[in-house]
């Protein structure tokens, strides 16, 4: 204790030690018990002076006054009362009093004025805000924002596919033994399938059953994430926003590529695809294999991107009214997932798959619709691919920030692609690509770990990886110009006729419609979000994904 103490001194405050020379203020001294209880734990130091570190030992009256007043403070002037530890350190001239006060289990703690405080680096700050009052309540188990109601919410606002989707996966054995696989299950409604899992339920009772939906009737939080046509109505800053900066600085105002607000609406699998679809857009692919036709895969490699991004939309802060911050730089990649880490988690903690689930219920379910095991081996598995990752758990910003180094051949050279403000016209595309020749046609985006992490996406080279069965690979497909091969990727999320021509700098002549995007549609690399309405004032086109 004794050498502990004394390099804590030499070290001066941090965060987890506070010196005092005398207790002269019982509210001052309640408020830095309040501070260590609703933050990670800490020692009260009483005996040297807080400005310089030097010691002013307590005589022996000093030391049982001083640790009667310790005690009356922890039970009489922080709400709730906390236990602490109090011991004597005998120093040269007299003694110090160390109170041992652990990281509360009750938060979040108030003075009897009322008043949160946590800590602040060395010092303390006062907690207002209520999503980081919610925190602190879910950090201790007394609240779980995944379970709470979302008010006027109902049945009719989740997506029956996704439903489905889940239902299959979940109840998988289940509908094996009823019949329902391959072409028969596809064929089921939704309420067949709930009728086959339990004889007599329909949809909502066995939401019900699952917890989906609350006693009192109000779907849950986790409902409108896995299962929402339009979560964001309802929660708005559940979202993410990914960017492409040109250059290594968040505060530049040119970027490569910018996924649209409106393109992220939607629960989380949707979120899960837009995300992964444009890391594949704006990450190079790169060769592998000694020969120059060989296979590619993408820089960063895809099982770790899937990890990281899984990871971020699962295990977020829920109360944090924030969205999840993906930026793509010139020398690396930034996910921002808020939230610090939850129930005293380090980062080394998670480096060796310790998991402590924030959100616990939707943490259980999630396995049934994104490519996650759910156990705590998603980021030692991303580490197995041997990337550069560093890993940041900022408390004061709440926020946990994943950063992925990319190798010094794969950082962008040119800025040819550069989109300016807030618009996705690209200024000069048929000189210095981002995307090399490569990316359709050799980089497979899925390679080898779809085997590995159960991925529901098969390869989606375009020129290589066929959407159809294998008869197709002795089909000649259409040669794609470079033009042409970024439409495609642009519309991994649903693009309109003016958003692909305006990206290609074309006026939206009808000639121009139909040599570049027509035509896709014709070759089978482009669909319309609205076939049975060619002309529908609506209408998109999206990349046809190969399954």
């Amino acid at each position: 204790m004794m050498d502990d103490i004394l390099k804590q001194i030499n070290a001066g405050e941090v965060s987890g030690v506070q010196f005092k020379e005398r207790i002269l203020d019982k509210y001052d001294i309640a408020c830095e018990l309040v501070a260590f209880s609703n933050s990670h734990g800490g020692k009260l130091v009483v005996g040297i002076k807080d400005k310089t570190g030097e010691i002013n030992a307590l005589s022996y009256s000093e030391v049982q006054e001083t640790t009667n007043l310790l005690s009356d403070i922890a039970s009489e002037n922080v709400v709730p009362s906390i236990l602490i530890k109090i011991d004597t350190v005998e120093v040269e001239d007299g003694n110090l009093v160390v109170a041992t006060v652990k990281e509360g289990l009750n938060k979040p703690y108030h003075d009897n004025k009322g008043i949160v405080w946590v800590k602040n680096g060395a010092d303390k700050r006062k907690v207002f805000d209520n999503a980081e009052l919610a925190e602190m309540m879910t950090d201790c188990g007394s609240f779980a924002p995944d379970e709470a109601g979302v008010r006027d919410a109902t049945v009719n606002d989740l997506d029956a596919t996704t439903i489905k989707q889940f239902l299959g996966n979940r109840f998988e054995r289940v509908l094996e033994k009823k019949g329902l696989t391959g072409d028969a299950f596809n064929e089921a409604s939704l309420d067949m399938i709930c009728s086959a899992i339990a004889k007599g339920h329909d949809c909502e009772k066995i939401l019900r059953n699952l917890r989906f939906i609350r006693p009192d009737g109000t779907l849950t939080v986790a409902a409108m994430l896995l299962f929402g046509k339009y979560t964001q109505r309802w929660m708005p800053m559940m979202t993410a926003k990914c960017i492409c900066f040109a250059g290594n600085s968040v505060g530049s105002k040119v970027f490569r590529d910018k996924v649209n607000d409106a393109d992220m609406e939607g629960n989380l699998l949707h979120q899960y695809d837009t995300i992964m679809d444009f890391f594949t857009r704006n990450l190079h692919n790169v060769q592998v294999g000694d020969e120059f036709n060989s296979m590619g895969k993408l820089e960063i490699p895809y099982t770790s991107l899937v990890e990281f991004t899984v990871n971020s939309l699962v295990h977020r802060s829920l109360n944090m009214k924030a969205p999840v911050r993906i930026f793509i730089f010139d020398n690396r990649v930034e996910i921002h997932s808020p939230g610090a880490l939850p129930n005293g988690l380090t980062i080394e903690d998670i480096k060796a798959g310790t998991s402590m689930p924030r959100n616990m219920f939707l943490f259980n379910n999630a396995i049934y619709l994104l490519p996650y095991t759910g156990v705590g081996s998603g980021i030692t598995r991303a580490l197995d691919e041997d990337i550069n990752v560093t890993f940041m758990n900022n408390d004061k910003a709440q926020e946990f920030v994943i950063t992925v180094w990319r190798e010094e051949r794969n950082q962008v050279e040119v800025e040819s692609n550069e989109v300016h403000g807030k618009s996705n016209q690209v200024e000069d595309l048929d000189t210095g690509l981002r995307h090399s020749d490569t990316d359709l046609d050799t980089g497979l985006r899925h390679s080898d770990t779809d085997l590995d992490t159960g991925l529901r996406h098969s390869d989606t080279d375009l020129d290589t990886g066929l959407r159809h069965s294998s008869t197709d690979l002795d089909t000649k497909r259409v040669t794609l110009t470079n033009k042409e091969k970024d439409i495609v990727n642009f519309c991994s999320v649903p693009r309109t006729t003016k958003e692909i021509l305006d990206r290609i700098g074309v006026s939206m002549h009808s000639k121009n419609r139909e040599r570049y995007i027509t035509s896709l549609v014709a070759a089978g690399y482009l669909q319309m979000t609205n076939p049975d309405n060619p002309t529908a004032s609506n209408q998109k086109y999206k990349k046809v994904n190969i399954r």
